[in-house]
């Protein structure tokens, strides 16, 4: 059979729901492993890290669930929340990706002056003190602050800032992709009959 027929589509919207299934379950389980292990000590970076795998996974449940049984309204709704996504993700995507290194360290500046478990992380990861200036007078996580001999965080987070947004950059980029795909596939899909089914019980 042609890829253009009823069991042809079907069976690439279920596959990619089940890449999405496994995406956000992935995710979950990243945002639990280093919370549990102590990586993150951010509860709100890990509350939003949880909350989007499940928004996902809700995503491609009523997907999976409308694709199985070629039902109309979970179809519909599912192509509509899928576009919205991919309209956020593509936009946020290109952003990363357009950043430049003086608007990067803008943004990393205020990010570090507005959160403080975060902040703490990082010290504690990079071995580093202050963002700008290390300030001996001031409260450290890092392991250098006892001997006074720290360097400031902002040359070492900027060293890998621009590798980080690249690659959620185009991570979002390759994802939204597959969710125009998905956009695609539902709505030529709708539009298809089984027929191995009875033609009237089209809903």
């Amino acid at each position: 059979m042609v890829c253009g027929g009823f069991t042809c589509s079907k069976n690439c919207l279920c596959a990619l729901n089940l890449l999405y299934t496994l995406v956000s379950l992935l995710l979950i389980g990243i945002a639990a492993w280093g919370i549990g292990f102590g990586l993150i000590s951010s509860f709100r970076a890990v509350c939003v890290a949880i909350a989007v795998g499940i928004f996902l996974f809700l995503i491609a449940l009523v997907g999976l669930i409308g694709a199985v049984k070629h039902h109309q309204v979970l179809l519909f709704f599912y192509m509509i929340i899928l576009l919205l996504v991919f309209i956020v993700q593509f936009s946020v995507s290109c952003a990363c990706l357009a950043l430049n290194k003086e608007q990067q360290s803008q943004l990393l500046e205020v990010g570090w002056n507005n959160t403080n478990s975060a902040r703490q992380d990082i010290e504690r990861n990079l071995n580093c003190c202050g963002f700008r200036n290390f300030n001996s007078n001031e409260t450290c996580s890092a392991a250098c602050f006892k001997s006074s001999q720290c360097s400031p965080c902002a040359p070492l987070i900027e060293e890998y800032s621009g590798m980080v947004l690249r690659f959620v950059g185009g991570i979002g980029l390759f994802f939204s992709f597959t969710e125009i795909l998905g956009v695609w596939l539902t709505y030529r899909y709708r539009n298809q009959k089984d027929s191995r089914a009875n033609p009237s019980a089209f809903l």
